[in-house]
């Protein structure tokens, strides 16, 4: 996924028919994760972990290939096409973190959460790497980069064949089911945690999503582009060996509250100015934002409801979570491209659009958090 967020966009600025949709592709990854998710969790809590992930890794190599026949023949609607097929692996990925959970203590899960999430460092340094590697190896420019992410799909069936995990109990009737879904998202520890992981993710991909073009348009180079993004990823996974403890230690709410205020300080690194080092910052910040927004969230919402409705609560937790970094990403090309006469105009729309739903994600884990415990959960 660290590949396809450095070039997509870049590869969508080449195709697209108007400028301001050059994001487009890397919406409608995002647009799959959100239509999937639901279905996805569905057919794991039928099916298993490992099925559910092998059927997700396939879905990603073909979407890879589709979107490198676009680029290939010049075709913006087949590489949207990849686009959203390559969102069912987004989705399935998304999953990997509850997978961790499936057989650990309730004491240990955030521990558990933060470990698999801290595997994305491999992705830090091997995505942009590939990126380098493989940039100008073809005519066609990012061809090569989207023939090396068909590889590292077929490499998934390989890892999961190791995948122990539980299959599933039969599905359960009458009281055991657990609660209605229609119940359960009326939890405040389950509404929160659902508004303070989406957006912490949304705002993340929002900016993300725009800073390769940012860097580029400001007259620095695709490989500059490609540093920042890495060193972004390393800020995303790197807190993972202790987010896990300080969840432990601190309870997950002051974790997700350090996280939005993460977020808003690299925003305003962002807007502070368009030097190397105001993206590198900016970008370093939000990677960390993100990290204890959404494994706090994660852990607030692992914590509140019980095994027998985890097929329903996640799925729908994380629909919720890709729409909103759906609507995000759509919005990031045009704020992006659209929104003013310059590069840096724009660049200064994307993050200012940050400010309203950090006081929508702040203000609601404020109310959570006045709440006498024991209410937390009614």
């Amino acid at each position: 996924m660290s590949v396809i967020f450095i070039v997509g966009g870049l590869a969508g600025q080449i195709l697209a028919p108007y400028p301001c949709i050059a994001t487009l592709p890397l919406s409608m990854i995002v647009l799959g994760s959100a239509l999937t998710a639901r279905p996805l969790a569905r057919f794991m809590q039928d099916r298993g972990r490992q099925a559910g992930f092998m059927l997700a890794v396939l879905a990603g190599g073909l979407g890879a290939a589709l979107a490198a026949w676009g680029l290939s023949a010049g075709s913006f609607w087949l590489f949207m096409g990849g686009s959203l097929l390559t969102g069912v692996y987004m989705s399935a990925q998304g999953f990997y973190r509850f997978a961790a959970t499936d057989l650990a203590s309730e004491d240990y899960a955030p521990r558990a959460i933060s470990w698999v999430m801290a595997g994305g460092l491999a992705a830090a340094i091997i995505g942009p790497a590939l990126v380098r590697a493989t940039d100008g190896l073809t005519a066609v420019p990012f061809l090569a980069t989207y023939l090396a992410v068909i590889g590292l799909n077929a490499m998934g069936p390989i890892l999961f064949a190791f995948l122990d995990s539980p299959l599933p109990a039969s599905r359960a009737t009458g009281p055991d089911a657990g609660r209605p879904l229609a119940l359960l998202v009326r939890q405040p520890r389950i509404a929160v945690a659902m508004i303070c992981g989406m957006v912490s993710y949304a705002l993340m991909n929002l900016v993300m999503t725009s800073t390769p073009l940012a860097v580029v348009g400001c007259g620095f180079a695709p490989r500059d582009a490609a540093n920042i993004v890495s060193a972004h990823v390393l800020a995303m996974f790197g807190p993972s060996f202790f987010t896990g403890h300080l969840i432990a230690r601190f309870g997950a709410e002051r974790i997700v509250a350090a996280g939005l205020f993460l977020l808003a300080i690299a925003g305003a690194a962002a807007l502070s100015g368009v030097e190397l080092g105001n993206f590198f910052a900016a970008l370093v910040l939000l990677g960390m934002g993100w990290n204890f927004g959404y494994i706090g969230a994660t852990a607030m919402l692992t914590r509140a409801h019980a095994p027998e409705e985890r097929g329903r609560i996640q799925g729908l937790n994380d629909a919720v979570v890709f729409g909103g970094v759906f609507l995000a990403s759509l919005s990031s090309g045009g704020l992006m491209n659209c929104s003013g006469g310059s590069v840096v105009a724009g660049w200064n729309a994307v993050n200012l659009a940050m400010l309203p739903f950090l006081v929508l994600a702040g203000g609601a884990l404020i109310w959570l958090m006045l709440r006498p415990k024991d209410a937390r959960s009614e």
